[in-house]
């Protein structure tokens, strides 16, 4: 068995009681999943009290209930460490090797020219859907990393040689105190940016006509990469987002999927 978060295989997993998953020792806390149903947490933490007594002068006692939430620390928005700037560069490096061989295997290119502005496009589609889920993490004083994943960086690696295509190289990590609410915005953070960048490229290709097709199946795949996230199970984006907000939910997914047909009939048909 995996750990849902960072892969890592682990022989006795631990059950989250709160919303199912299986995790090793670093992430089996809600805080450290993101677990879509912390609000339960926080309520069962703030019922257990830690009950004092305390004797006065006359020989009754005082009794008084601390409530001792979890303060979450402060993290500047942007901020990088040396570690995630690595993990960041390897992963770059990754997507632009999917994006050299989704080129020669499709045809898209042309010319070198080409194959590199597909390739740069496509890794900056991922970058920027990860730094989404960052800063706004960061926005709610949380601890969010780009840390890879052992078995996602080698189906991506493998994938640069092979027909079928994964980009999934590593994820953000993200500890802290959450609530509902960051929930749903760090979560729907990384697909919004998607679905823009789809819309744009769209109307970036029909501007640019000599940039048409490139720009279209990059558009067309920052829309696959929209609705596979929102897939609302898992560890996928969408199941945090479908746990807080069923109405978000299907309106980032109904977007998704219209601007996924859009560009599958402009590009295969």
């Amino acid at each position: 068995m995996n750990c849902q978060i960072c892969g890592i295989p682990v022989d006795m997993p631990y059950s989250c009681p709160y919303c199912g998953g299986q995790f090793c020792s670093q992430h089996r806390l809600p805080e450290n999943h993101t677990c879509p149903q912390i609000s339960r947490a926080h309520n069962q933490r703030q019922n257990t009290v830690r009950e004092e007594i305390h004797q006065t002068n006359n020989g009754s006692y005082n009794y008084s209930f601390n409530f001792n939430p979890q303060p979450n620390r402060t993290h500047r928005i942007g901020v990088f460490s040396p570690k995630e700037l690595k993990h960041l560069g390897i992963a770059a490096l990754l997507v632009i090797g999917i994006g050299i061989s989704i080129s020669l295997y499709s045809n898209i290119g042309n010319t070198w020219r080409m194959i590199a502005v597909f390739s740069v496009s496509l890794m900056a589609s991922f970058l920027v859907h990860e730094l989404a889920h960052k800063v706004i993490a960061q926005k709610h004083g949380l601890w969010a990393e780009f840390r890879l994943t052992t078995w996602g960086a080698l189906l991506t690696f493998a994938a640069v040689f092979l027909p079928f295509k994964i980009i999934a190289p590593g994820a953000m990590m993200i500890r802290g105190t959450t609530n509902k609410r960051s929930i749903l915005e760090i979560s729907v953070a990384g697909p919004i940016t998607n679905i823009i960048f789809a819309s744009v490229l769209f109307v970036l290709a029909f501007v640019l006509q000599s940039y048409s097709s490139i720009l279209a199946y990059v558009g067309y795949i920052n829309a696959f990469i929209a609705i596979f996230n929102l897939i609302p199970f898992g560890i996928f984006d969408g199941f945090k987002i479908f746990s807080v907000d069923k109405k978000i939910w299907a309106v980032t997914f109904a977007t998704s999927l219209a601007l996924l047909i859009y560009g599958y009939l402009k590009i295969f048909v």
